[in-house]
């Protein structure tokens, strides 16, 4: 049956009746993407994105295939106007031509033109409701009278329609991607910069499609901060399944940025909701070639589906526990420590060491517990331990311990952020011990454990960097810069510091960044300080230096 004629409304699925720490997928509708559909019938898809120019229609075909090739199965392309959306076209028909059939997506953002040229050209659209119809955002407060208001919804419904014809004429499926960093002026005066404004801001775009009966739709919601993108699909899922619809959901954590940090903090964001039965199709965003992203997102896929049938796992969770938004357990001391704990080996140091090592843990008895798991679905059977505790009364900090026999760091960096991502998430834990004795560097397996717990934004051991994945938008070279900002300010661990391509999603993502780097032309540079532009068109390479002394006049410096 053709998708178009169904109406979400009609199906009956129960995603709510599931045990909480049983794994099971949500059911969702199918919804094709160039004859590769997605959906809960279907397994979780893995994508990239070129970070070449659309406009190089040879250069962006060469990766497209490369990506196609490292096993993506859908392949993102920017288009910032009506000619590159044309050249996604013309993209689209040589890879045809080579044998390629992997569909294509464009990215549009601020230009309605450029998504009716892309919806006749290609398999999926995707359209960020935070600058579709809005204009770009000024991070102004505005008021609007009720009438007002209903005034904007009508224009994004008015503007929708031909867009809609367009998608449903050529069979094109829609992608609706929110960014925490870029809601409108109009959403964030009313909701704020947060989950719910991000929740709106999809709801009100997705009650046009569904009005006009067109279910092509994917769901993203996304932020570089893993709490916020975790809340905000936790929240749509709710929002979607009170009005009775049931869209398929694409997953990331935006920026994620450079090698570990970037595989952790999306082992943890992603693995944390494909743990919970949420997600149809993910990508993984690295600063690095788009290629490399597909093995993370593979090796994340292949984890969490393989615990389906798992044996049983008995519980509810605790009482007064808020599932979408849970808060996180006091701080307390033990032995002097503050928790949250990291229990490992002694070869860490400075703010990479652990608090205890094992050997110390057995003189700790009576001022903590230590959890294991005791079933092939590890976050489920941790959780409901945990909530167990709880309900039982436990005052003493909980650590849990996980036992991993992996000699592959890359592995063990997806295993262990999706396992006990879904556990520090939770806010029921006070520690957690990864005990990998397999692995031959034990201070690799303690990085690891505080780079799970600083992605959950629960303990800071080094500088976060926010640095974007580059596409065909980015001025510069963002790999080399990521790194050359990284060696000029990786001590200084207190800061959040974004290096971003361009200006799309810059200053709305560095929203929670200390300090920003965004592309601003070829070659050139503009600095931030949180959300204000304080320096313009910087040639690149000054840039660093000029970076520096905007830190040392914020009074952020500390020498290495």
């Amino acid at each position: 049956m053709d998708n178009d004629t169904i109406n979400p409304h009609d199906i009956f699925i129960n995603n709510n009746m599931n045990n909480p720490f049983d794994y099971k997928r949500r059911q969702t509708v199918s919804v094709n993407v160039g004859g590769v559909p997605l959906g809960s019938d279907y397994p979780i898809r893995v994508q990239s994105m070129t970070n070449t120019d659309t406009n190089d229609i040879e250069r962006s075909a060469e990766q497209c295939k490369r990506i196609a090739d490292a096993g993506a199965d859908y392949v993102r392309l920017t288009a910032q106007g009506v000619r590159e959306a044309e050249g996604i076209g013309m993209v689209r028909n040589l890879l045809r031509k080579q044998g390629c059939n992997v569909p294509l997506v464009a990215d549009i953002h601020f230009n309605p033109r450029a998504a009716f040229a892309a919806a006749a050209l290609t398999d999926k659209v995707r359209i960020n409701p935070g600058n579709f119809v809005d204009p770009a955002r000024t991070f102004k407060e505005l008021t609007y009278t009720d009438e007002e208001y209903a005034a904007e919804l009508q224009k994004i419904h008015d503007t929708l329609l031909p867009f809609i014809d367009i998608c449903r004429e050529h069979g094109t499926a829609v992608r609706l991607g929110v960014n925490h960093g870029s809601l409108s002026d109009r959403i964030m005066s009313r909701y704020g910069n947060t989950p719910a404004g991000m929740v709106e801001s999809v709801m009100e775009f997705l009650r046009v499609f569904v009005a006009e009966g067109f279910n092509d739709v994917v769901i993203s919601m996304k932020a570089s901060n893993v709490t916020v993108m975790v809340e905000a699909v936790r929240r749509v899922v709710a929002a979607m399944d009170a009005e009775g619809m049931h869209f398929p959901l694409h997953l990331g954590v935006t920026e994620a940025g450079f090698g570990e940090d970037g595989r952790i903090k999306s082992a943890v964001g992603i693995g944390t909701l494909l743990s919970e039965g949420l997600g149809d199709t993910i990508r993984v965003s690295l600063s690095e070639d788009p290629e490399l992203e597909i093995p993370v997102a593979s090796k994340l896929v292949e984890y969490i589906t393989a615990r389906e049938r798992h044996p049983h796992i008995e519980g509810d969770y605790c009482r007064g526990y808020d599932r979408i938004c849970p808060s996180h357990r006091e701080s307390r001391i033990v032995a002097g420590h503050r928790t949250p704990l990291v229990i490992g080996d002694a070869a860490g140091e400075g703010n990479l060491a652990p608090d205890f090592t094992p050997d110390q843990i057995g003189d700790l008895y009576g001022e903590l517990l230590v959890i294991t798991p005791d079933n092939t679905n590890i976050p489920g059977s941790l959780l409901q331990q945990l909530h167990q505790l709880e309900d039982e009364g436990n005052k003493l900090p909980v650590i849990a311990r996980v036992h991993y026999d992996d000699t592959d760091l890359e592995w063990l960096q997806v295993k262990a952020g999706a396992d006990l991502g879904p556990v520090v998430m939770s806010g029921l834990v006070d520690g957690i011990w990864i005990d990998a004795p397999q692995y031959d560097n034990p201070s690799d397996v303690l990085r690891i454990a505080f780079g799970i717990l600083q992605a959950a934004r629960l303990r800071m051991s080094k500088t976060e960097f926010i640095s974007c994945p580059s596409c065909g938008r980015t001025l510069f070279d963002l790999q080399t810069t990521v790194k050359r900002v990284q060696a000029a300010t990786a001590h200084l661990t207190h800061l959040k510091i974004g290096v971003m391509g361009c200006i799309v999603n810059g200053p709305g993502e560095m929203a929670d960044a200390d300090y920003g780097y965004v592309g601003a032309g070829p070659d050139r540079i503009s600095l931030y300080k949180n959300k204000e532009c304080v320096e313009k068109n910087i040639p690149t390479e000054e840039a660093i230096d000029h970076l520096i002394a905007l830190i040392k006049a914020g009074g952020d410096w500390t020498d290495p």
